[in-house]
């Protein structure tokens, strides 16, 4: 074992020296391969953030892995109550000790602005709704239990129905009349986070406060949707048994469905691949000929050294010896662009501008990813290993007489 480990050792050291030697020849294509390098490295570490603000999107859309949604129909197409539905619901939730729960609503509440009165979206969510797809909040506070007490209901408005209200600060608890068959006084408590497109006013309220509020009774056609958040690792087992409980406790005459919405439910792969094959396609091309002009450098230098190596070779230098200090030049030499490239690759993707536009609105960040920096390195040093194989087999294949004539 201390003989293969000094023999290791001996070659890199010896590979090391040569290549300064010969710094200027190697020079030029290792640069090649540090920017090779370099891409991959890149590619990957940025994929990571990508894939991450990907995800991210995904689940503001979809929910969390996993969410399940939970509808009823009756044979003629009916709904059950309001009351049916939450009490199958709830109980069936309670009894599989499921904590992240919500209903939503859709609906359109007319409000009064100080330049008219206009319809604007509502979105009535439970507490949990939050978490459960990733909703993180721009300015104030997302609902909280003491929400589910106010008299007058609490608002979390997007920028778009903040600036008709003259963007006021939201420690003032700038309220807000919502227009019904009576009038209902709102408190904005909450700014959402700006989206693309996002034009149009619109606003989320408490699923308890829109059920109190009697002229906005979620009982008069919106449909509403039960939503559970659960371990996708129990997902598939959980889903008949849900399926099964809740159909149970609305009676005969309801079909109970209960199906998985998060993103994964449709789409497991990597939505990036194409971006990074083509990337990944273009560096190894760029690998491929960095390596090309090492092998160049490493014939006319193995051609020089002939006396070196037949000088060698008589004093009891084997085959392999030879075979192996001449490939760890090229694979220590490649390995030494590869740290270069992987550290510039550091220092590219951790930059904060870099960071800031790829994961723009990401709310967790990636550290730059080990595997990245193996994948860097893995790579360099594979192609120095192809680009010595050629040389060594030419040291090789030198006749020890031979070469001391030389």
């Amino acid at each position: 074992m201390s003989g293969w480990v000094t023999t290791i050792v001996g070659s890199v050291v010896e590979a090391w020296a040569e290549l300064r030697i010969h710094k200027t020849r190697v020079l030029l294509s290792l640069i090649g391969v540090a920017v090779a390098v370099t891409a991959i490295t890149v590619v990957v570490g940025v994929g990571a953030i990508a894939q991450q603000a990907l995800t991210e999107t995904s689940e503001r859309q979809g929910g969390r892995p996993a969410l399940l949604s939970v509808t009823a129909y009756s044979d003629t197409g009916a709904v059950p109550s309001s009351d049916q539905m939450q009490e199958a619901f709830g109980s069936t939730a309670e009894r599989y000790s499921i904590d992240y729960v919500s209903r939503t609503i859709y609906s359109n509440l007319r409000v009064q602005f100080a330049d008219g009165v206009q319809d604007v979206q509502l979105q009535a969510v439970d507490i949990q709704f939050a978490t459960m797809h990733r909703l993180k909040i721009d300015r104030g506070a997302w609902f909280d239990d003491a929400d589910e007490q106010r008299l007058a209901p609490s608002l979390i408005v997007n920028d778009a129905f903040w600036q008709k209200l003259g963007s006021p600060d939201l420690s003032t608890h700038p309220v807000v009349d919502l227009l019904g068959d009576g009038t209902v006084t709102a408190v904005v408590t909450g700014l959402l986070p700006t989206q693309p497109y996002d034009d149009y006013p619109r606003m989320m309220m408490l699923y308890s406060a829109f059920d109190r509020v009697g002229t906005l009774d979620p009982s008069t056609g919106q449909s509403v949707t039960y939503e559970l958040w659960v371990p996708p690792t129990v997902a598939e087992e959980l889903t008949p048994l849900i399926q099964r409980d809740v159909q149970g406790s609305l009676g005969d005459g309801f079909d109970a469905q209960v199906n998985r919405q998060d993103y994964l439910a449709y789409n497991s792969g990597d939505q990036l691949l194409p971006f990074k094959l083509v990337i990944g396609g273009v560096a190894v091309l760029v690998l491929f000929l960095g390596a090309l002009g090492l092998v160049n450098i490493s014939l006319v230098t193995v051609r020089q050294r002939i006396r070196e190596i037949g000088v060698r070779r008589s004093f009891g230098a084997t085959a392999g010896r030879v075979f192996f200090a001449v490939m760890m030049e090229s694979v220590v030499a490649t390995l030494a662009a590869g740290a270069v490239g992987v550290t510039l690759a550091v220092v590219i993707v951790q930059n904060p501008w870099v960071r800031e536009m790829v994961g723009q609105g990401v709310q967790d960040l990636p550290a730059f990813p080990i595997e990245a920096a193996v994948v860097g390195l893995a790579a360099s040093a594979v192609v120095g290993a192809l680009a010595g194989l050629l040389p060594a087999l030419v040291a090789v294949r030198v006749k020890v007489i031979d070469a001391i004539r030389y």
